[in-house]
Order: structure tokens, then C-alpha cells, then sequence
């Protein structure tokens, strides 16, 4: 993803957004199809680049890798590196994204019943809740 010229509309409607309500600031941050895939995945543990890429597949390595440069930037994700030969890298949530499990749980359950209502197809809860791929 480009950089954004800060005299862009885009940029300037952002700007306002955030600073309009608590709503539009989180939904600002948690934009994107993977990252709260990536939050979830990370909830109870560390994960190294290539776990998270091997849990969620379909994800290229461009975007996981600026999905996870934001979530640093903005305090959701913690990135250690070991000074070993070959450098091993982790990521886990920081206790600010921790407190979203809640929300993105419900908001996993919304989504079960809402496709059920919309598709008429149920699906299993444990889909996203187990380590199986996407």
C-alpha cells in the first residue's frame, strides 16, 4: 500500500472520522479483511511470520506484512526479535488488543448467525476458534 498524500481527501475525511467518535477511530485502526483474523490467531500465544502465514494461507506476504507493521505502529501487536543465527521473530497482542477478544468473539458469533439467517447455512463454530487454516 502507497502512502497517502496528506492534502488527499481521503487523508483529510480520515482525519475528521477519527477524531468524530471512539466508533470510527477503532474501525479506522482494525480496517483491513485480516487483521483481526490476525488478532485472533494471535490471542493466546506468540506466533512467528511464517505460523501466522501458514494459518491463514490465502494471505499474500505483502499485506500480512504491512497488516503487522500497522498493528505495531498502532499498539495492537508487540514484534521481538531474538539476536540468534538464523533472527527469529514474534509477534504477540499487547494487553490493548486483548481487551478486543471480547469483541471480535461476539462479533464471531454475530457473523454465525447472520450467514445462517442470510445463506441458511450453518456453520460450525470452531471454524475460526481452532488453529485450521483459512
Amino acid at each position: 500500500m502507497s502512502k497517502r498524500k496528506l492534502t488527499s481527501t481521503n487523508n483529510r475525511n480520515r482525519n475528521e472520522l477519527s477524531d468524530f467518535c471512539g466508533m470510527n477511530y477503532a474501525l479506522d485502526i482494525l480496517a483491513g479483511r485480516w487483521k483481526l483474523l490476525i488478532l485472533h490467531k494471535l490471542e493466546n500465544k506468540k506466533l512467528r511470520y511464517t505460523d501466522i502465514k501458514r494459518i491463514l494461507p490465502n494471505i499474500t506476504d505483502r499485506m500480512l506484512t504491512l497488516h503487522l507493521q500497522e498493528m505495531e505502529r498502532d499498539l495492537l501487536v508487540t514484534r521481538t526479535v531474538y539476536p540468534e543465527v538464523p533472527p527469529r521473530v514474534e509477534y504477540e497482542l499487547t494487553e490493548s488488543a486483548i481487551a478486543l477478544a471480547p469483541v471480535w468473539k461476539q462479533l464471531e458469533q454475530w457473523g454465525l448467525a447472520h450467514r445462517e439467517i442470510l445463506e441458511g447455512v450453518a456453520v460450525s463454530e470452531n471454524y475460526c476458534t481452532d488453529n485450521q487454516s483459512i
